[in-house]
């Protein structure tokens, strides 16, 4: 977990600092983040909360929906039921990350490499299904949609998105162990050194955002003109929420991107000298990674609540759940000694 890197105790080397005789350009002088681990003791938590509770609300509602109750999926539906299954696996990796920045990790070293790994499945199996269903939408707008249902093409390119993402995992891992701190946090051998640290968050960036935002952005940008050159059509809603989703992406995902960017960068040509602006910088992948977090709690409004079709089933589903409780009344108010005929009750039927 990015947020998770930086906060231990960094070394920084002076620069110029030479007399007549000796050269101590070599000295290392140590910059002691508290502030920093103070801050994420209060932020995270709190934020994490809020997530936790409202991503649970939203995309629990979204998996129940489609995995009992829509038996007809389309390629749309197939996608966001995974991305929502996505989300709900990231979001139960939050309470423990909240707990680790106020006590520190406490459930050994194992428990941080596979918490670590599936942080980073459902992270970067999010953004590819955010992906899948721009190019679903696109078929759907500018060609002829199919009425064959899911099939097993959808399912194929399901299970390559969450193979990719778990081969993403495997530095998690590899590397991610509980340090002198009893963080759990990544250490990389001295041996591959700033490299490999690099190449792992480019690589992070790359699927996890550059890949997923260029196939929305020329998905969308072509569904959106493709609408827009339709007549006898309402063009404004479909466009707003076009609009909507790509916003959202890019505000809550850009951010933290351009953070981890910088620090990928900066392992590469240790261009942070300075300890107050490597706190700013820690401070900054914590606040960024987190609303990068929020979008979780975001899909189900974006992708589902705003549908009329999702919509009817959340309707019957609430007058199966009414009638339930009105029969179950019923049942309730008959006497236990009563030895006549009882009528029978509603059934399910809308």
């Amino acid at each position: 977990m990015a947020l998770e890197q930086n906060q231990s105790t960094d070394y920084y080397y002076e620069e110029n600092e030479m007399n007549d005789t000796h050269d101590y350009s070599q000295y290392e002088v140590i910059c002691i983040k508290e502030e920093v681990r103070q801050f994420a003791k209060v932020f995270l938590p709190t934020f994490f909360t809020i997530a936790f509770i409202i991503g649970l609300a939203g995309n629990s509602v979204v998996v129940a929906i489609y995995a009992y109750y829509k038996k007809q999926r389309t390629k749309t539906d197939v996608y966001i039921l995974n991305l929502a299954v996505a989300d709900l696996l990231l979001l139960f990796t939050l309470p423990f990350w909240a707990v680790n920045a106020v006590h520190g990790w406490i459930l050994g070293k194992v428990m941080c490499k596979v918490t670590s790994a599936v942080y980073t499945v459902n992270f970067v199996s999010g953004m590819q299904f955010l992906a899948c269903i721009s190019i679903d939408r696109y078929w759907a707008v500018t060609k002829a949609p199919s009425q064959s249902g899911a099939g097993r093409p959808c399912w194929v390119i399901c299970c390559c998105v969450w193979m990719a993402a778990i081969l993403l995992s495997i530095p998690q891992l590899m590397f991610y162990t509980v340090n002198h701190t009893t963080r759990c946090t990544p250490i990389f051998p001295h041996y591959l050194g700033t490299s490999l640290k690099a190449s792992i968050q480019m690589l992070e960036i790359c699927i996890g955002f550059v890949v997923p935002f260029l196939v929305m952005g020329v998905c969308y940008f072509i569904t959106a003109r493709t609408l827009i050159k339709t007549p006898n059509i309402k063009k404004s809603r479909p466009l707003k929420v076009l609009l909507t989703v790509v916003v959202v992406f890019i505000v809550t995902q850009l951010p933290y991107n351009i953070v981890k960017f910088c620090q990928a960068i900066d392992t590469i040509y240790s261009l942070i000298t300075s300890c107050a602006m490597s706190k700013r910088i820690d401070v900054a992948i914590q606040v960024t990674e987190s609303i990068a977090l929020f979008h979780s709690c975001l899909n189900p409004v974006l992708y589902v609540f705003v549908g009329a079709s999702f919509k009817n089933y959340v309707m019957k589903v609430a007058k199966k759940y009414g009638s339930w409780r009105r029969q179950r009344r019923n049942v309730e108010e008959i006497p236990f000694d009563s030895e006549g005929p009882t009528e029978p009750t509603s059934s399910f039927t809308i």
